[in-house]
């Protein structure tokens, strides 16, 4: 496989996270191409907006498509995907590929990358951990609440120079970046933060961040989830240390009442990904001899709820 150099980019599910980091590309010079659906008509008209820090900036000129047959061969899919659409990507991947495009997916939980690997070459394939608060507020419009730092990562294999390269690319638009070692090992210590709270957030009843953390009781829950999820993490071979847990509570009690992103989903009747981030972690971490009750628990209290 050549050696790519990015000069073009699709991003594969423009909601709140592919428009944000696209638009931030696409701002600094990239050549981006957005595939959107519901947004399509509007983007084309008005662009793209995203709000930081109370202040607002737009992307005018914003190249949306209705078909990945209409975007073309790229060098790099940036896949923002829900996980509980991947089937589709079945269809939307192979008019996007020429002999070095790499797939970066930027999806949530377990999983994603084995998919990806087992239908277009394991080769091909990077994933991105992306912490960052954002919604999409309105059709075109992405609000971003908090942080924003993005960590990449090969996988089943050691960071290349292209993994260098696309960090540096991410950086010189103004994302904070990082190459990781192991991608896995990421994907465990974002599932810390992402099993409670996304989790609790639903099972509560819809209670935003800050709400969790002031009851005493749902308090001592999204803990409990924490250290199973690091026990469930080491057993199968990612060391994650105990007070990544106090880490995690310290930076959420800043974002003030933040929706999880599932926690939209749910409330506004949409798909959650609810296999990706808390049944195969569970499922992962009981076959390697991990004991995960609240996990099991909340994950099927979560597809009891979440069902249509």
């Amino acid at each position: 496989m050549r050696m790519s150099t990015f000069e073009r980019i699709a991003i594969v599910g423009s909601g709140a996270l592919g428009s944000y980091y696209g638009a931030k590309l696409a701002r600094q010079g990239s050549d981006v191409r957005f595939l959107m659906r519901a947004d399509l008509a509007a983007v084309r008209r008005d662009g793209l907006r995203v709000i930081e820090g109370g202040e607002g900036w737009r992307l005018n000129s914003v190249l949306a498509c209705g078909s990945t047959t209409e975007i073309g061969p790229v060098d790099l899919v940036v896949i923002g995907l829900k996980t509980t659409a991947n089937s589709s990507l079945d269809e939307l991947i192979p008019p996007l590929l020429h002999e070095g495009t790499l797939l970066l997916t930027l999806q949530n939980g377990l999983g994603n990358e084995e998919y990806l690997a087992a239908r277009w070459g394991k080769e091909r394939v990077l994933g991105g951990l992306c912490f960052v608060c954002l919604n999409r507020v309105a059709p075109g419009v992405i609000e971003h609440y908090g942080h924003g730092t993005l960590s990449l990562g090969e996988y089943g294999r050691v960071p290349m120079e292209r993994t260098r390269v696309l960090s540096a690319l991410f950086s010189a638009a103004g994302v904070e970046t990082r190459v990781v070692e192991n991608l896995i090992t990421e994907r465990w210590r974002k599932l810390v933060w992402n099993i409670p709270f996304n989790g609790l957030s639903i099972a509560a009843g819809g209670r935003t961040t800050d709400l969790l953390l002031a009851d005493d009781g749902l308090r001592a829950q999204v803990r409990a989830l924490m250290a199973e999820t690091i026990a469930a993490a080491a057993t199968l071979g990612h060391q994650i240390p105990a007070d990544f847990a106090d880490y995690q509570i310290e930076r959420t009690h800043p974002m003030g009442p933040y929706k999880p992103s599932s926690m939209i989903d749910w409330q506004q009747g949409r798909a959650v990904e609810v296999e990706s981030i808390w049944g195969e972690p569970w499922r992962q971490g009981v076959a390697a001899g991990a004991v995960l009750p609240r996990l099991e628990l909340l994950y099927h209290l979560l597809r009891h709820i979440t069902s249509p």
